[in-house]
């Protein structure tokens, strides 16, 4: 996600806090928002997918994912 969409989300925020928001807004807000936990998600999974657990004799064991 780009600083512009993220700086749009601190604005409505701002905005709600102080005049409220339209629902055409509100509707803009839940989008970004939706899609910033979305990136959050994909950054989070892309360094779990890349993390080891090395043992006290250096042997690396990659992350299994629970089922």
């Amino acid at each position: 996600m780009d600083q512009k969409k993220i700086q749009r989300i601190n604005e409505l925020a701002k905005k709600e806090r102080e005049t409220g928001l339209t629902d055409v807004e509100k509707e803009e807000r839940l989008a970004l928002r939706q899609e910033y936990i979305a990136d959050m998600k994909a950054n989070l999974t892309a360094t779990l997918e890349n993390t080891y657990l090395v043992d006290e004799k250096g042997n690396k064991t990659k992350l299994q994912k629970k089922e």
